[in-house]
């Protein structure tokens, strides 16, 4: 089982953000995901930081995989899109991965005047701009005519250095379609996880991933004092609190169950101590 650190770009400095990514590498995990919004979701007036320009930084800084769970597709022109994601493949040897989907918080299109806003309207989009971004990686000239896009004669060179990863997040029929067309990575919601059986088979040959809210309770931690901010910061729903070898067991079934991939999203915002504890105490005895 892979484990990335899910780190929301927020609460805390970029220079911090490099900080807690280089800990958690060289505790084990994989790389670092970070999330894409306008502003931070029921948290509009706290600071955050761009997604594409963070994990640029964060690239640069460290040796993990570096990508998002998940880029909303609207925010950006799929030229664009494929031009950042080509530069980022090369500046990283590779370590770049494209996470994607068609927007979870639908308030902002409205609020930054960005465009439909509809469920079918997004993930028309959505289809339509994998298929111009992974034709433009081609490198060869690309004409497109669709309701959402319109290219002539389009190049970009040069193209991936190697196939960049794609990771698509959702459970319904039409991303699952998409997640089987264009995808490496399949991520599933955690409150869909129950269904995992019944939708892998539309996911095609995508691995599956999923994003888990976790607390590690500390050896020779106050376990009340813990559980008590934990639950404060993130409610009990999809949120999954224990001692090392707890957190061993329950990753292990996972594991189990076909999930290849873990975000990690930390409790304590990624406190380097609990990145480096999490990786000697579960990350170490699953690989």
């Amino acid at each position: 089982m892979e484990f990335q650190l899910f780190l929301p770009q927020m609460r805390m400095t970029v220079p911090t953000m490099v900080e807690r990514v280089q800990t958690a590498v060289d505790a084990g995990f994989d790389g670092v995901a970070l999330m894409d919004h306008m502003a931070p979701p029921m948290a509009e007036d706290r600071p955050m930081w761009d997604a594409m320009v963070t994990a640029s930084w964060l690239g640069a800084h460290t040796t993990g995989t570096v990508g998002h769970l998940v880029l909303c597709d609207a925010f950006r022109h799929p030229a664009v899109l494929a031009r950042q994601a080509v530069t980022l493949d090369h500046a990283t040897g590779g370590r770049f991965e494209l996470g994607i989907g068609w927007g979870s918080v639908p308030g902002e299109f409205a609020t930054f005047g960005i465009g439909d806003a509809t469920p079918r309207a997004r993930v028309d989009r959505l289809t339509e701009t994998l298929e111009v971004v992974t034709a433009l990686w081609s490198a060869e000239t690309v004409s497109y005519e669709g309701a959402h896009h319109h290219l002539v004669d389009a190049r970009q060179v040069p193209g991936p250095e190697q196939r960049i990863p794609i990771v698509i997040g959702g459970a319904g029929p039409r991303t699952l379609d998409l997640v089987a067309r264009f995808a490496d990575w399949w991520n599933l919601p955690i409150h869909k996880l129950d269904r995992f059986d019944e939708l892998r088979e539309r996911a095609g040959a995508a691995r599956a991933s999923v994003q888990e809210r976790v607390t590690l309770i500390p050896e020779g931690g106050d376990r009340d004092a813990i559980v008590e901010v934990a639950l404060r910061r993130f409610g009990s729903t999809g949120h999954t609190i224990g001692v090392a070898e707890q957190l061993v067991e329950h990753f292990a079934g996972r594991a189990d169950t076909g999930i290849d991939r873990v975000y990690v999203w930390t409790s304590d915002f990624a406190d380097p101590d609990t990145l480096t504890e999490f990786g000697e105490t579960v990350i170490g005895p699953l690989s």
